[in-house]
């Protein structure tokens, strides 16, 4: 890896967190506006947008077009947050395209006297990279909100908005309604807009303004219907019934219960797809589904014992990754390894937990964005989770014996940057 080049960027993290889009559009038009050479999917979301954006990148790949994925934070190296057909581009690519995004920072700081920050500098690495790969779709993740996100510089072919819950409060409001109207700022006029299931304070805001803008919208809740039939560690079997087709019995390879809510949303935004002009066949939906994979969310690493690794990091989050745990784990004894961000709301992440886990190893993240494991462990033990604090490999070692012993599992979860940080043990 060039760290050099790699360092400049990361650099820029120093900037922080500024919403306003007048610096990337002054990027992207010194580029010439690459974000309009190829059509666009715009995922916003509290819970689920990361499965929902994977999902429709593996069913678009499946129906022949040539994808283009861009998500965030990476888990392990900064290519994984630019997809190509499926791949993480490679490094001299994404050599070059730094060396290109950062001249054209230094442009756009002496047109509009801001420096710009890491997410958007990615953001714009991301549109310029799929028109040099000859992307056909874009599915583009946001990084928070949407209204003010950078990657709110693109007229979608559609709009999707995942579940919504309280995050980012300080940026985004402090109410649900507030939250909503900010991811309600990714629906375009006259652009059709998909709802995954979601609180109906949350759902109300965005029908009303898709309703404003003259946007098509459609409910994934009330539009397909996906019944489980039989779920392992390997994935699940599921039925799926929209209100325009019947699907049948689809593999779905993705774990956890909350996936059969983000494919509900993936298929019902296919659909739209379809009726914007793309050619979907029922097959690639279901070829989609079964072949999709997104590493760090319900991950099984290895089998025996389970070990498992989510990127659950919210209260909402957990909550979902507690109840798959219990159906998927049923009847086994379950101990974690956990480490939480300093900006999450961690004690309401931990009371899901009560009485699914039984023992915790809490550890520090590698960057310097988590929160004290001292701090998170004393809480744990104060709900009755027995709780201690330990370094990483340490703690999967030790939580591993335990589940040998004990004849239970392994969960890892509480943050994005530590699903990182473990896959970096497992392959690094």
């Amino acid at each position: 890896m060039n760290d050099e080049l790699i360092q400049q960027l990361y650099n820029r993290r120093r900037f922080g967190i500024k919403l306003g889009l007048d610096v990337i559009e002054s990027m992207l038009e010194n580029l010439g506006n690459p974000q309009e050479s190829y059509g666009v999917v715009h995922v916003a979301g509290t819970n689920g947008k990361g499965s929902v954006s994977a999902m429709l990148e593996s069913i678009l790949h499946e129906a022949g077009y040539k994808t283009g994925l861009y998500t965030s934070p990476h888990l392990r190296v900064l290519n994984e947050r630019f997809r190509v057909a499926k791949y993480d581009i490679d490094d001299d690519d994404l050599y070059q395209l730094i060396r290109d995004i950062e001249a054209c920072a230094d442009n756009a700081e002496k047109e509009i006297g801001r420096s710009p920050t890491f997410f958007e500098c990615t953001t714009v690495m991301a549109m310029e990279c799929f028109r040099r790969q000859g992307v056909q779709i874009a599915i583009l993740e946001t990084g928070m909100g949407g209204r003010f996100d950078a990657t709110n510089v693109v007229l979608p072919l559609i709009s999707v908005v995942t579940r919504i819950s309280l995050e980012h409060t300080e940026y985004l409001g402090d109410t649900m309604k507030k939250i909503a109207g900010e991811k309600a700022g990714i629906i375009k006029e006259g652009r059709p807009v998909v709802l995954g299931a979601m609180p109906e304070e949350a759902e109300s805001v965005l029908v009303q303004t898709a309703k404003e803008r003259k946007s098509i919208c459609r409910s994934a809740q009330e539009t397909v219907s996906i019944a489980l039939k039989d779920t392992d560690l390997s994935g699940q079997k599921v039925i799926i019934e929209s209100s325009y087709t019947h699907y049948g019995i689809v593999k779905l390879s993705l774990c956890g219960l909350h996936q059969l809510e983000n494919a509900a949303t993936a298929v019902a935004a296919a659909e739209v797809l379809q009726d914007v002009g793309l050619d979907i066949s029922i097959e690639s939906i279901k070829k989609g589904l079964s072949s999709v994979a997104w590493k760090g969310r319900f991950q099984v690493l290895e089998q025996d014992p389970p070990v498992i690794l989510d990127g659950a990091h919210n209260p909402d989050a957990m909550a979902i990754l507690a109840n798959s745990i219990k159906k998927l784990l049923a009847g086994k004894d379950i101990c974690m390894v956990l480490a939480v961000a300093d900006d999450k709301d961690f004690r309401n992440m931990l009371r899901p937990l009560v009485g699914v886990v039984k023992k915790a190893w809490v550890t520090a993240l590698s960057n310097d964005r988590g929160r004290e494991p001292a701090e998170v462990a004393e809480a744990m033990s104060e709900m009755g989770i027995e709780s201690e604090v330990s370094e990483l490999t340490t703690a999967i070692s030790q939580a591993k014996d335990w589940a040998v012993a004990e004849k239970g599992a392994v969960c890892i979860a509480g943050s994005l940057f530590l699903a990182g940080d473990v896959l970096e043990v497992y392959n690094g």
